[in-house]
């Protein structure tokens, strides 16, 4: 008896070895400044670590997140900040291209959820100022501008494991806008917080939570749950889950032409698309480069070599 119970002892204490819990983002920060001169490289490296450790060290939600054992279920994200301008010592104007992806079940393909821009990614530091974040009130514009992205990584993610799974993190990004907007210490408004631009952070933000289109938040889920997460066992199944999810995605487009993250989702979807249907049947191929066409015609040269022989 004594040797099955410390049979089990050990057994647990080999699971718990390789199971353990983590914060939910594993990001990683590229700056570059090839339109700029810096004298001292030891600030971009400071800079990147700071932004780098402000994403990963801090515990954004009340989810659990499990690394360990083969398994990592941390939100992939990969941040390419470009310095453009340092108007004055410790001011830097900067452009932000943000890519997010989530692992499809039973694979080790990694999906693309997110790929965004922000041309006004403008922010102040200085290695010595402390780098912190307030969920309620405004510290600087980059903690600002780092946790908003933060949360609608966040946000969208748990979108394409539960539908509407994301609100609260939603919810959570529009109070940083909000704030944010308001702010005038430190000389660091933001212009990206405002609706003075058809395609900055406060439009995405608006796009993704305005019940107009709200069926654009349920097609993520029937995309990548329903869709991607099947493929392996399902391939048909998933097909035809993923074509319901564009078709919705169709149909958002109709309701309000243009918006901003229907634009972003095609950005990053377009090229898993053609490959999920290259196998697909006749029928499939057509009904998707019909559907396609007015919804994303950037792309349709991809979607149309689906139809060759």
């Amino acid at each position: 008896m004594r040797k099955i119970a410390a049979t089990l002892f050990l057994l647990l204490g080999l699971l718990a070895a390789r199971a353990s819990w983590a914060n939910e983002l594993r990001a990683q920060v590229t700056i570059t400044t090839e339109n700029v001169t810096i004298t001292d490289p030891n600030l971009v490296q400071s800079m990147q670590a700071a932004m780098v450790n402000f994403l990963n060290d801090r515990t954004w939600t009340r989810q659990t997140y499990r690394v360990g054992g083969g398994v990592d279920e941390r939100i992939n994200l990969r941040m390419f900040v470009g310095i453009t301008a340092i108007p004055q010592n410790g001011t830097y104007q900067a452009t932000m291209r943000l890519v997010a992806t989530r692992p499809v079940y039973g694979t080790a393909y990694e999906t693309n959820v997110l790929n965004i821009s922000d041309r006004n990614f403008n922010f102040n530091y200085t290695p010595t100022t402390p780098f912190d974040f307030s969920p309620n009130s405004f510290v600087s514009n980059l903690s600002s501008l780092l946790s908003f992205y933060a949360y609608l990584v966040i946000a969208t993610d748990q979108d394409t494991f539960s539908r509407l799974g994301g609100s609260i993190y939603y919810d959570q990004a529009r109070i940083i806008l909000q704030y944010s907007s308001n702010q005038s210490i430190n000389n660091e408004g933001d212009t990206g917080w405002t609706d003075g631009s058809p395609r900055n952070r406060y439009w995405l933000l608006n796009n993704l939570t305005d019940p107009q289109l709200e069926a654009f938040r349920t097609s993520l889920y029937a995309y990548y749950r329903q869709g991607m997460d099947i493929f392996i066992e399902k391939p048909a199944e998933a097909r035809t889950s993923i074509l319901t999810a564009l078709s919705t995605i169709q149909k958002t487009n109709v309701v309000r032409p243009g918006t901003l993250f229907v634009r972003a989702f095609f950005d990053a979807k377009a090229d898993e698309i053609t490959n999920i249907f290259r196998t697909g049947t006749q029928e499939q191929k057509q009904q998707l480069v019909t559907m396609l066409s007015d919804t994303d015609p950037d792309n349709l040269v991809k979607y149309q070599t689906l139809l060759r022989p």
